[in-house]
């Protein structure tokens, strides 16, 4: 047996788990081991090895992006959103974080024997609006019933396909040392929201899910001339989980200033009595972007006549020399290495 061979054929050990827990599934090391040994070995090509939330092909005359995701939030119905809402907007979202004006979108649903038809019909009218806003077509899809008690209720697929006109490189690897690093407004409403909802805690104030759409803004930057290097929308894992993502596919380290990062109050305090850490809660109307300094104030300036990105600030930059670890400075001062979720922290979010 050659080396090569051997490589290719034998088993490789994920922390010592032989079957799949529910934290492979929440954006942090163990979504990433299952990225890196299972799916790329076997479906690795130049589009996916990209690593980015959609990816770009050159077809004769156009430029088109594509990308999946799959919903399976609990609760399916939450302030400031539903699963139908949340399956069209996270779809368009990763499109417009690769530069690409959204199109067209496919919908999958896996129902279980005993759904409510009038839950159905909401979710399938939220889904018609969220489109409409947009500005995007629901072209094709599929339905499987399952039995009672194999689903849980809904589960949602997506698939969209956009535009990208140009050519624009938009990717973790176009992140350059000296880039600066945006953040598009405050972290963490979606996953408190649907933890709250969920588990029914009530807080002093209703906290919504900060589910929008990411496109406008975006296409805005393209087309001002904004030189972007690298978006990333800040879903399951947070900001964190986000980060590193882009430092590990890309060639510098990264530095975050805390006392820079807005997490408002409510969401700051619920984080507090809950144990979490806000800067890996789950948001689903929230972007990073990597720009040049010189580019700073002219993509800051654009950024703010769109609502949901009228409070974006710089929170970071990119370090010289090589690595792929991404540092916080804290409020105090002290720097540290802010790595991936090693578990899953709000399961069901997205």
């Amino acid at each position: 047996m050659t080396e090569n061979s051997f490589a290719l054929d034998c088993p490789i050990p994920f922390n010592d788990y032989d079957k799949v827990l529910l934290a492979h599934g929440g954006g942090g090391t163990l979504t990433q081991q299952l990225i890196e040994k299972i799916f790329l070995p076997a479906f690795g090509n130049a589009p996916l090895l990209k690593r980015h939330d959609a990816s770009v092909m050159d077809l004769p005359g156009t430029r088109i992006a594509m990308t999946t995701d799959s919903y399976v939030v609990k609760p399916i119905f939450f302030p400031g959103g539903d699963i139908g809402k949340l399956a069209v907007t996270g779809t368009v979202n990763d499109l417009a974080m690769a530069g690409a004006k959204p199109l067209y979108l496919t919908a999958g649903f896996i129902l279980e024997e005993g759904f409510p038809l009038d839950h159905l019909w909401k979710i399938v009218q939220s889904m018609r609006r969220s489109a409409n806003e947009a500005g995007v077509y629901i072209v094709t899809g599929d339905t499987k019933v399952v039995d009672k008690g194999k689903g849980d209720g809904i589960f949602i697929n997506t698939s969209g396909l956009g535009v990208v006109e140009g050519k624009v490189d938009i990717s973790p690897a176009s992140v350059k040392a000296g880039d600066a690093v945006i953040l598009s407004g405050d972290l963490g409403r979606h996953g408190i929201a649907i933890m709250a909802a969920r588990e029914g805690l009530e807080f002093e104030t209703t906290l919504e899910s900060d589910c929008a759409f990411l496109h406008e803004p975006v296409l805005a930057l393209l087309k001002a001339g904004v030189d972007i290097h690298c978006l990333r929308d800040l879903t399951r894992g947070g900001l964190a989980s986000a980060i590193n993502e882009i430092a590990q596919a890309g060639p510098h380290p990264i530095l975050l200033d805390e006392s820079k990062i807005p997490i408002t109050k409510p969401v700051n305090a619920a984080c507090e009595l809950l144990g979490l850490d806000p800067l890996y809660v789950a948001n689903e109307g929230r972007f990073a972007l990597f720009v040049p300094k010189k580019e700073v104030a002219k993509a800051l300036e654009i950024l703010a006549r769109y609502p949901v990105s009228a409070e974006s600030r710089v929170i970071g930059n990119v370090l010289e020399g090589a690595g792929k670890s991404v540092r916080l400075k804290s409020v105090t001062g002290a720097t540290r290495i802010l790595d991936l979720l090693s578990g899953e922290q709000l399961p069901r979010i997205c």
